[in-house]
């Protein structure tokens, strides 16, 4: 296999690599502003210039590349053989100049950008940059504009990578964005009257190495070095994105793309970008109610469990059956305890899939691209992270198991005789479900209503149990592809709430006789960043033990073959590798 070697570091590659891309995937450190894995490349910034020498084909001894100038490592494609350098005297000196010209404009206002602690020119200013500006002239300002819904531009902090008007040109076809003007003047703006707004414009934050683009959502929301990442799967659609939803102290703050080319390559839409403000919503249902005189009150959740239990178990004595609707949202494991827990209590009960929301038609973008191109990202008018995980799952249970419409008619409102006495409905949508169908057929039958916010369904329901959203807990979604993948849990659950598996599993041990706890809370300590105070919080009692996704899915697996594939093929994500500190530590 053909190699070259990066600063004394012996690097495999394969043809038609260029230098940077196989320094990348080696772990070797060369900096870099316009260059991006999915993006053209222009090499416009300069800074990534390298010392490259190369051995003659007729002597075979090393010999300056081309004459020796220094050459851009994102544009240079690699020969077997090659010697770069990107800390020769030469290189280096091109990479303070470089510096230098990047910050003669630049505004020294790093403890107010949101970029900052992740911000490359930061970075690179420390590493390879001056430690004293000798420009001394007037600055040249840039205004501040509004450039789209979710994006806000500081035009001067832009240092002309243009990362996102490729963005808008390559990925999204759109092309929103433009550079104007020329020399010092020179700055990213939209067309007039054309705002940055399709469905992927918030990815340009992501791309913006420095502080010039920035998120409306964010803007001085948090600091980046208090935040957590803990990796997920979108929640919210059927395109199975892969994410880091970021937090601190139990709330999140924002959610940001993790590369997975197989799946949503660098890119996330808006709507899963923004879509998870109902999971600290004013509307989230945080405490356990039982009907009480005709009316609810809230309740502990022994005395909740006895009711719902109690109520389900009356109807099936009168020979009444248990309908259970499972919603798309839940994962795979909670859709397996909670259709255990439902033949448990009537061997017959119907279990259907909770209605599987369509908004529009799936798109594909660059705008008209073929959606088997390898660049071509899908956005899915399908509004369900896991409809087909669900089917799995109750496909293996097997039994009476059946899509909404004829779940609808298992209740009584079509034209087939109703035949259930109770009725235990799950939600966890981000937004009002429950249609008028549902609502009707529901009638005088006992409801036990699973679920993260507050809606007409509420009125409806004999018990109440508040659910938990995605983040909230762990598990697995199999998107509209097909691929099953796993999802861990970043904040503890809002309130007194639970993850529908748990309360699976709670009712569960309330049916073996195990003795309920008399106080319903504990008190849980959110891990915080290093420099900030713990913060407490309470969090409901188990019953039956923690509910555990992957000990679930192996129960699974083993009791039904048919769902191996959830432990077989479920590979959860790669952690994020610890990068040294470059500043020493002196303990005083």
């Amino acid at each position: 296999m053909p190699s070259i070697t990066i600063n004394g570091t012996k690097c495999d590659f394969a043809p038609g690599q260029t230098i940077l891309q196989i320094a990348n995937a080696n772990g070797v450190a060369v900096p870099q502003y316009c260059y991006h894995d999915g993006l053209s490349v222009v090499a416009s910034c300069r800074i990534c210039l390298c010392e490259v020498w190369a051995p003659n084909p007729k002597s075979g001894q090393l010999e300056p590349f081309m004459g020796g100038k220094l050459l851009p490592s994102c544009q240079q494609t690699a020969s077997d053989g090659m010697v770069v350098y990107t800390d020769s005297p030469k290189a280096v000196a091109n990479q303070k100049g470089v510096m230098e010209f990047l910050l003669i404009n630049h505004p020294l206002d790093c403890p107010v950008c949101d970029q900052a602690g992740e911000c490359f020119l930061q970075d690179y200013s420390y590493e390879y940059g001056r430690g004293v500006s000798r420009f001394q002239e007037q600055k040249v300002k840039q205004p501040k504009k509004d450039v789209g819904p979710n994006v806000v531009l500081y035009s001067d902090r832009c240092i002309m990578c243009t990362r996102c008007v490729r963005f808008t040109r390559e990925v999204t076809g759109t092309g929103e964005l433009s550079v104007q003007g020329r020399g010092n003047k020179e700055e990213i703006d939209t067309f007039p009257g054309v705002p940055l707004a399709n469905e992927l414009s918030a990815n340009v934050i992501d791309l913006c190495p420095v502080g010039a683009l920035l998120d409306k959502d964010f803007l001085f929301a948090q600091r980046v070095w208090f935040l957590k990442s803990t990796p997920s799967i979108d929640g919210l659609t059927a395109s199975g994105d892969n994410l880091f939803i970021e937090h601190n102290q139990g709330k999140v703050y924002r959610v940001k793309p993790r590369t997975n080319l197989d799946v949503n390559k660098w890119w996330i839409t808006d709507e899963v970008r923004y879509g998870w403000k109902h999971i600290h919503g004013e509307n989230r249902l945080t405490s356990p109610m039982r009907r009480q005189f005709g009316a609810l009150v809230e309740a502990d959740y022994p005395k909740a469990y006895d009711d719902a239990i109690e109520g389900i178990t009356k109807a099936t004595s009168a020979g009444k059956g248990l309908a259970v609707l499972i919603s798309p949202m839940l994962s795979c494991e909670e859709a397996f305890v909670l259709a255990t827990l439902a033949r448990r209590l009537d061997p017959k009960a119907v279990l259907g899939v909770g209605p599987v929301p369509v908004r529009g038609q799936d798109k594909v973008y660059p705008v008209g691209a073929d959606e088997k191109s390898p660049k071509a990202f899908k956005v899915y008018a399908e509004k369900a992270p896991n409809a087909r995980g669900v089917r799995r799952v109750l496909a293996a249970i097997g039994g009476n198991v059946v899509e909404f419409d004829d779940f609808l008619n298992a209740l009584g409102h079509g034209s087939g005789k109703p035949d259930v006495g109770a009725v235990l409905l799950t939600g966890n949508y981000p937004d009002a479900w429950a249609t008028d169908a549902l609502v009707k057929s529901l009638g005088s039958k006992f409801v036990v209503l699973i679920d993260t916010l507050t809606s007409r369904l509420v009125d409806e329901a004999g018990v109440v149990l508040p659910g938990a959203t995605w983040v909230e807990k762990a598990g697995t979604f199999e998107n509209a592809r097909g691929m099953i993948q796993p999802f861990e849990q970043a904040i503890p659950c809002v309130g007194a709430s639970k993850s529908e598996g748990q309360h699976a599993l709670d009712m569960g041990a309330v049916l073996d006789g195990v003795e309920m706890p008399i106080d319903g809370t504990r008190p849980v300590v959110v891990i915080s960043s290093k420099g900030q105070v713990p913060s407490g919080t309470e969090q409901a009692t188990t019953i039956a033990g923690a509910f555990n996704a992957a000990n679930v899915r192996g129960e699974m697996a083993r009791a039904f073959p048919a769902l191996a594939a959830l432990v077989s093929d479920v590979k959860p994500p790669a952690a994020p590798a610890l990068a040294p500190p470059d500043m020493a530590m002196v303990e005083l």
